[in-house]
């Protein structure tokens, strides 16, 4: 059970010595961050999970820092530290890039580091990467003294064990996620008491029109009709993976190991569709290392014993995730040429975001017994102007998957399967599922280039 602050305050004598820990390492914000000096590097709780108020407090002592290197995958929010002006006082170093901080490594301010999130959190473990100052958003301690990190256990639980001082905000609103997602106050050098919301992220794009809907309806449509009873799910946020479960109610004893929860696999976790019964690694348990959604799923996942929540070495080790028999991996892409070379991270020499786990999901689902790994994109972009099956990638493009590890890719016009084809049945079975646009000249193209 997790213990409000006036609860930690009345607590019974037997809990004394760990009490009497907690309540001499309370300090403000602003008192916590004192411990970080210029040259430091930190390492920050991402997602949704980040703990706002202690990055201001960090913010708010610029002028006294310099050259103070941050780490982290993405968080949804406002950056204080990678806006301009901040460069001389801070480096953010992504390992996964998002919206709000993609000007800033575009233009210098910050840096991006490609690595497969299985190896984030290895970094830290091996000693490649170190840490001075870890800033992690915790719950309340229960009552042995243990705080929960919530709903972002898998990228900070193993960077925060290594890292020289952890300063923890103690935030009443963040949930008790379960498994091996816990930290004692013995382990933490500041504790600093603040509530405040955590950050949400909504499943639908308020502004996608119904043509774009329906494209995302008919590839939901193409991936479902892939899954079969029993399979185990990996899936991330956003419109096509929210397509793919409308068209999952009819399917039965579904798994889920997945790097990622969120908002859209409750419905089927309450109707039962959802229930781990026929998983062959951790039976019944939905087994995840973050949570981005909303206040629903962080609601849903509090204190709930169907979560395992594990540091991102699990999660998406490709060996671990090899163990789930039909394990299906869902991940999409920018574009993809002709021979199967996935983008997922680059708009040409642009970064765009990261390598993400696509590759060790992948990988897992390809060495699965009856797995599926399934690359899901739309065929184009900008209102049909701009085609996302190409002949080539764009120049600077990264491949984040390569041609030898795609089997399953699906657009709205159909499922091309590449694995175990020649360059040439490739090319045929992606212009196969193009947009009727672009046939032609991808056409055209493979037959210069390829000879189909």
């Amino acid at each position: 059970m997790t213990m409000t602050t006036e609860e930690i305050k009345m607590a019974k004598p037997k809990n004394a010595v760990w009490l009497e820990k907690y309540n001499s390492k309370l300090v403000t914000s602003d008192e916590a961050v004192k411990c970080i000096k210029s040259g430091d590097n930190i390492v920050v709780q991402p997602g949704c999970a980040a703990p706002l108020e202690l990055i201001r407090a960090m913010v708010r002592r610029k002028d006294e820092l310099e050259n103070v290197s941050i780490y982290h995958i993405l968080i949804v929010g406002d950056l204080p530290y990678t806006k301009p002006g901040m460069e001389k006082h801070f480096k953010h170093k992504a390992f996964f890039i998002g919206g709000n901080t993609r000007n800033a490594v575009n233009e210098g301010r910050a840096e991006f580091i490609p690595i497969f999130l299985s190896e984030v959190t290895l970094l830290f473990k091996k000693g490649i990467l170190t840490s001075d100052v870890a800033l992690i958003n915790v719950s309340p301690p229960d009552e042995h003294g243990f705080c929960s990190y919530g709903i972002d256990v898998g990228n900070i639980k193993t960077p925060a064990e290594k890292s020289k001082i952890v300063i923890a905000q103690v935030n009443p609103e963040m949930p008790r996620g379960l498994g091996n997602s816990f930290i004692h106050v013995n382990k933490i050098h500041y504790l600093v008491e603040y509530s405040e919301p955590l950050m949400e992220l909504p499943q639908v794009d308020p502004n996608a029109g119904k043509e774009v809907l329906e494209v995302y309806d008919k590839i939901g449509q193409n991936v479902a009709s892939l899954i079969e009873d029993g399979s185990t799910l990996q899936m991330g946020i956003g419109a096509i993976p929210d397509s793919v479960l409308k068209y999952l109610h009819d399917k039965n004893d579904l798994g889920v190991h997945t790097e990622m929860f969120s908002d859209g696999m409750i419905d089927l976790v309450e109707e039962g569709v959802i229930n781990g019964e026929k998983k062959t690694l951790h039976p019944g348990k939905i087994v995840a290392g973050f949570v981005l959604g909303t206040k629903r799923s962080y609601d849903f996942l509090d204190n709930n014993p169907i979560f395992e929540f594990h540091p991102q070495e699990y999660i998406n080790d490709p060996f671990i995730v090899a163990k789930n028999n039909k394990m299906v991996a869902i991940n999409s892409a920018l574009e993809i040429d002709l021979t199967g070379q996935v983008c997922s991270d680059s708009l040409g020499t642009r970064l765009y975001s990261g390598i993400g786990g696509q590759v060790d999901f992948i990988r897992g689902a390809s060495h699965s017994e009856g797995g599926k790994p399934i690359i899901a994109l739309t065929s184009s972009a900008k209102g049909g102007t701009i085609t996302k099956i190409v002949p080539m990638l764009k120049p600077g493009a990264g491949v984040v998957t390569s041609r030898g590890d795609v089997h399953y890719v699906v657009t709205e016009y159909g499922i091309a399967m590449l694995h175990g084809k020649t360059i040439q049945e490739r090319a045929r079975e992606l212009i196969r599922i193009a947009h009727p646009n672009f046939r032609d000249e991808l056409t055209q193209f493979a037959k210069e280039t390829y000879h189909i």
